[in-house]
């Protein structure tokens, strides 16, 4: 039997690509492909869209009642196929299949559950004096999302444009691609119509550009690198589509005195490891106070020894590898940056951890003493890779953190009313609190070059939807 997903699911079925070339999928943990997926082309992604272009009237004419039981069955296909996500997720990627588990699958269930919870309330028109203010769906949406959440990306984009009743044309990363085609199959297992939901798999200028470009979609939601989106929004400027996108970030972690010191630096090196520092919104620069540096260099010697990279096949495993030898050269590069530019090495370091010669498998990394300036506290690393900075007051640790171009996340440990008070000066879209997790409910996204729109919760519809007003309405 083939692991193969050679086809794309366009107007409800499973059909051949126009191409013939495919791509291996790698398990970033052997270096092996374990699987193939065609590369798509332009003529692919014009016949998903037109499809999509073709399902929209009856589907955005579709009521409450209709699209809440679709995304109840989408759900409960989730759930039944939630290993099958899970391993797919930990080989395509290489996350710790109990966090593939937990968290990646977790997140794809938390986005259709949080979209069918708003729906049931959300009010698609409202009355304002004689005027009927009326949302309606957006029409068809391009979606271009990455490898290191793969499920999580898809359905916080999936799910709410199912949900506003708009149709769509999704391109996942062809680094991770499987588990958008399980999410596919449970899509056409929930009924739901020919031509609402189309995959096309392919890279970014084979397919991305042509779903960016194409003018039959209305707009395009993208999810991955600064650099990436500027040519997304591009491709997309001439047919003047909407398009929203949440891109990279260099989130500070400021730990005040205030703080209880030793578990805010534990827990912000914790969260810098999360998924193996494979995302965008990770607490990769962490501002202590400069008389607290010691402190703070003796703690993370003893957190990231604990930081054991191992098989993410093991259930016991916390940290996996990183996702391709791409990736592994690029932090490789940024590690020995830091040390050139001269800041502490703590902890880690260039090169494989020991045993661990095959698969893409990163040292968990800490520079001390590390200035703003220095490359690793100014570009995205995306690896378990964490820089930690002085500074000399509260003033002194806001400019700090602002002073990036990214505005993605920030994050922020002392007594509440301190903490609340530097939260209100960080510019950025997101402020995780003494240690607060993600919330399926709030707004995810970014100011400056991390985006712009919004995911996750209620904010997440508005991108969805175009707003009419009809004057006389209620004369």
């Amino acid at each position: 039997m083939s692991n193969d997903y050679l086809s794309f699911y366009i107007n409800g079925e499973w059909v051949k690509p126009e191409g013939r070339d495919t791509v291996g999928v790698i398990n970033p943990a052997t270096e092996q492909v374990f699987s193939r997926v065609s590369l798509g082309t332009a003529a692919d992604v014009d016949t998903a869209a037109k499809a999509a272009r073709d399902a929209f009237p009856a589907w955005s004419q579709t009521s409450v009642e209709e699209r809440l039981a679709i995304l109840d069955k989408i759900l409960a296909g989730i759930k039944a196929r939630s290993e099958d996500l899970a391993q797919a997720i930990s080989q395509e990627m290489g996350a710790p299949i109990s966090f593939a588990r937990s968290a990646q699958v977790g997140t794809g269930l938390g986005h259709f559950a949080t979209a069918r919870q708003i729906l049931a309330n959300y009010e698609f028109e409202e009355a304002r004096g004689k005027t009927q203010i009326i949302k309606e769906p957006i029409g068809v949406c391009g979606m271009i999302t990455p490898w290191n959440w793969p499920l999580n990306q898809l359905t916080c984009k999936v799910a709410p444009a199912l949900a506003t009743g708009c149709t769509m044309v999704l391109k996942p990363s062809e680094v991770a691609p499987i588990s958008a085609m399980i999410l596919a199959e449970i899509i056409h297992d929930a009924g739901v119509p020919a031509g609402v939901f189309n995959l096309v798999n392919g890279d970014g200028p084979g397919v991305g550009a042509a779903i960016s470009s194409h003018p039959e979609v209305d707009m395009v939601s993208f999810t991955g690198s600064t650099r990436a989106g500027r040519e997304v929004a591009k491709a997309a400027a001439d047919t003047i589509k909407r398009v929203c996108q949440e891109l990279g970030g260099k989130s500070a972690n400021i730990i005040l005195d205030s703080a209880d010191f030793a578990a805010a630096v534990k827990g912000g090196i914790m969260g810098c490891f999360g998924n193996c520092g494979q995302s965008c919104n990770a607490p990769t620069r962490m501002l202590v106070p400069q008389s607290k540096m010691a402190e703070a260099i003796e703690i993370a010697k003893v957190v990231a020894a604990k930081a054991v990279p191992g098989n993410p096949a093991d259930e016991a495993t916390r940290l996996g590898p990183v996702v391709s030898q791409v990736q592994y050269d690029k932090i490789q590069s940024l590690i020995q940056a830091g040390i050139d530019e001269g800041a502490t090495l703590v902890a880690g370091g260039t090169g494989k951890p020991e045993g661990l010669e095959t698969g893409y498998f990163v040292k968990p990394t800490v520079f001390a003493n590390v200035t703003n300036d220095m490359t690793i506290a100014r570009e995205e690393i995306f690896g378990p890779v964490l820089s930690i900075i002085g500074y000399k007051d509260d003033e002194d640790a806001v400019r700090i953190a602002n002073d990036t171009v990214y505005g993605l996340s920030g994050y922020v440990s002392g007594e509440p009313e301190h903490a609340r008070a530097i939260a209100r000066r960080m510019r950025t879209g997101m402020v995780h609190m003494n240690g607060a997790g993600p919330d399926f409910a709030a707004p995810f996204g970014g100011y400056k070059q991390s985006g712009n729109g919004r995911e996750w919760g209620e904010e997440g519809f508005h991108d969805y939807l175009e707003i009419k007003a009809v004057m006389g309405y209620n004369a």
